[in-house]
Order: structure tokens, then C-alpha cells, then sequence
């Protein structure tokens, strides 16, 4: 049994763009048919609609074929096991510590951090929300399952308020979830670190540009002006996971892992 991690890019998604495409093109087609003998304006604007909607949704197909191909766990690229495995790096817990890994989807990082981390436990949550339908807590646990990995567990949670008192783990990590979610992002990463004790580390990566998460470079100083040992914000898409080439073209611009020690 082989564990089945998905694909940040969901196929259903390919097939409905395909298909989107499709119906558009054979609707311009059918437009310069059917409207042979409507006015002049009413043809050029019809058919101009459907022909450049056609060829977003066709363009925009390519780019999810790319971006599939790139981001799965069997292809060449395997971006998302490069960031994965990349990320677990940083989180490192002492024996019998307890890890948190926020927005865990197929259970991914929350197991690689367990498989570092053998004599401890890592708890992973998600909202498995319907917008991401082929992840769940049972995939997630078929995922561990087929690691050979005993030391982790999977609950239902939310980002934006944690059920779990202050000082609550060792070690908080997440990958590519706070900047889905329509809150102030630092607010999040504060909630996140509310629940990391005292001498805990923290990972987390995701899309930190200025427009999605504010100026990070003061966030960093006000850590550290608060008693944090150390809080780094390194950047990932200039050659660590991607080039820069690369994450334009992935819409990962801005990736940065901000890491600690709280």
C-alpha cells in the first residue's frame, strides 16, 4: 500500500476547465452561424465574448496541466515533496514533545515531521472543508497507515481559533494554508505561536508577500521585541525550493518559511 498525498491541484478541476473550454469554443463556433444574419455590433460582440473566454479557460487549462504535473508525488518535478520534506527540516521536538501541524489536508507534512521526530507526537488539523473535497481525516490516516508511521493523530480544527490552551506543543508548523484564508494573516501566524510553549520551535511556509501578509520584517521584530530567541523569515522562491522563474509561473511568488524559537 502506497500512501496517496493528492495533488494541490485537483483533477476535477483539469477536467472542468477542459470541458469549459470546450463548451466555449463550440459556442463561438456555433455564434458565427447562428448570428450570420444579426447586426454587425451584436456579432462582433457575441463572438468576441466566447472566443476570448475560450481561450482564457484554454490557457488557463494549460496552466493547471503544468501545475499537476509539477506538483504530484509521481511526476519528475515533485515540488510539493521538495517544500514537504524541506519544511519537516526546520521541526524538531525533544523526545516524548508533542507537535502541531496546522491545516494539515492529506496529512503530508504532519507525517513527515513525524517520521523526524519517531519519540514524539505530532497532531495534524484541518477544517476538510468542501472546497477541498479529496482530502479528509480518514486519508490522512490511510496516509500514516501506509508510512508505517504510529505516532501521529488527525482532528477537525480551525486556523483562525485553536482549540488547545496556550503552551500547548513543542513545535507548530503548516504548509501553503494561511494565505487561503480571509483574515488578517498575521493574526494567524499570533494564534498559531499562542498555542507553541516557551523554548518550542516554529516552520511555517506559505505565500508571505507584503499585499497578502503586511510588512513580515516588522512581524519578525515584534517577536523578537517580545522575547522570542530567534525568528527567521527565509525566503523559498529564489532557488531553496524554486527559482524565481518558477514561482511566478506557479503563482507561489513570495514564499518564505518563518522559523523560530519561541
Amino acid at each position: 500500500m502506497k500512501p496517496d498525498y493528492k495533488n494541490w491541484v485537483p483533477k476535477g478541476m483539469i477536467y472542468g476547465l477542459s470541458a469549459g473550454t470546450g463548451v466555449l469554443a463550440a459556442a463561438f463556433a456555433g455564434s458565427l452561424v447562428l448570428l450570420k444574419n444579426a447586426t454587425t455590433p451584436v456579432r462582433i460582440v457575441v463572438s468576441t465574448v466566447l472566443g476570448l473566454g475560450a481561450i482564457a479557460c484554454g490557457k488557463f487549462t494549460q496552466w493547471s496541466i503544468m501545475a499537476y504535473r509539477r506538483f504530484s508525488y509521481n511526476g519528475k518535478r515533485q515540488l510539493s515533496k521538495q517544500i514537504i520534506e524541506g519544511t519537516a527540516e526546520y521541526v524538531n521536538l525533544p523526545e516524548g514533545g508533542k507537535g502541531l501541524d496546522v491545516g494539515c489536508g492529506s496529512g503530508a507534512l504532519t507525517i513527515a515531521c513525524a517520521k523526524r521526530n519517531p519519540k514524539s507526537r505530532f497532531i495534524g488539523i484541518d477544517r476538510w472543508g468542501k472546497e477541498y473535497a479529496s482530502f479528509s481525516k480518514n486519508l490522512c490516516e490511510s496516509n500514516a497507515s501506509a508510512e508505517g508511521v504510529s505516532n501521529t493523530e488527525f482532528r477537525q480544527g480551525d486556523a483562525v481559533k485553536l482549540d488547545f490552551p496556550d503552551e500547548t506543543f513543542d513545535a507548530i508548523t503548516s504548509n501553503y494554508v494561511y494565505h487561503n484564508i480571509p483574515v488578517n494573516k498575521q493574526d494567524l501566524l499570533r494564534e498559531s505561536l499562542r498555542v507553541l510553549k516557551k523554548g518550542g520551535t516554529f516552520a511555517i511556509h506559505d505565500i508571505m508577500s507584503k499585499g497578502r501578509y503586511g510588512d513580515m520584517e516588522k512581524f519578525v521584530k515584534e517577536l523578537l521585541d517580545v522575547g522570542y530567541e530567534e525568528v527567521k523569515l527565509i525566503p523559498t522562491d529564489d532557488g531553496m525550493f524554486m527559482t524565481k522563474r518558477e514561482a511566478a509561473k506557479m503563482m507561489l511568488k513570495g514564499s518564505s518559511l518563518l522559523v523560530g524559537r519561541k
